[in-house]
């Protein structure tokens, strides 16, 4: 059976790439590192370090799994921290990623009332795109994350617990009255993100502004020459 100290101290040597890091993040000594390591790998029964010159590099079942430990200690501290909220803990931390525009606008006000009704607990606040925050949130580095998606876009993969905070709509900034999209096809625009540019180019291709989405031309070909 894995144990979880075990895992803990895997995720922490990939994490450095050091047993000696790992041993200073967790205050083991080295030679309990090394241990915990050669434990773990007697119980999955695979070798999940190697050695290379004076340091290691985790083998490619030991990067598989670290990548599961991370999200399992990750998780279990979460679970831990819900549990002493709502058992009434008054002091902690809460590790919070969000994008520069929720940070300087929805973030304000929620931490000036977290702080009104719990005056004991540190906020940690960190820049991060929504795919990025995510991430944090499934390993486990950070506790809640921000993030905005369009409507069309599909649905976050599941895992991850979801609150509807509100939706923002979508305006043309312009000088003329009665403006509209479909009336700047020569205009020049900024298209910010990869997601930002996606929903951008949606909006025009719905205004007319653009033809349908290219066709994978090579893929029909392909496709003719296995009929042949």
């Amino acid at each position: 059976m894995l144990s979880l100290v075990h895992l803990k101290v895997l995720a922490a040597v990939a994490r450095h790439g050091s047993v000696t890091e790992a041993a200073r993040e967790l205050h083991y000594t080295q030679p309990s590192v090394s241990h915990h390591l050669s434990r773990l790998e007697a119980a999955t029964g695979v070798k999940l370090v190697q050695r290379v010159g004076r340091g290691i590099r985790l083998t490619p079942e030991g990067r598989l799994l670290a990548n599961r430990a991370t999200e399992i200690v990750g998780r279990v501290d979460a679970a831990t921290n819900e549990l002493a909220a709502q058992v009434g803990l008054r002091t902690g931390r809460v590790r919070l990623a969000a994008n520069a525009s929720m940070l300087s606008t929805i973030v304000p006000k929620a931490a000036a009332a977290l702080d009104q009704a719990y005056p004991g607990l540190e906020l940690i606040l960190i820049e991060r795109h929504p795919v990025e925050a995510l991430q944090m949130l499934r390993q486990g580095e950070i506790d809640v994350a921000l993030i905005f998606r369009y409507a069309d876009a599909p649905v976050e993969e599941e895992g991850f617990r979801l609150v509807h905070i509100g939706d923002d709509p979508i305006y043309l900034v312009s000088q003329r009255p009665d403006d509209s999209i479909a009336n700047h096809r020569h205009s020049a625009w900024i298209g910010g993100c990869e997601r930002c540019q996606n929903e951008l180019i949606t909006l025009c291709r719905q205004e007319g502004l653009l033809g349908p989405p290219p066709i994978d031309r090579a893929g029909v070909e392909r496709e003719g020459a296995a009929h042949e």
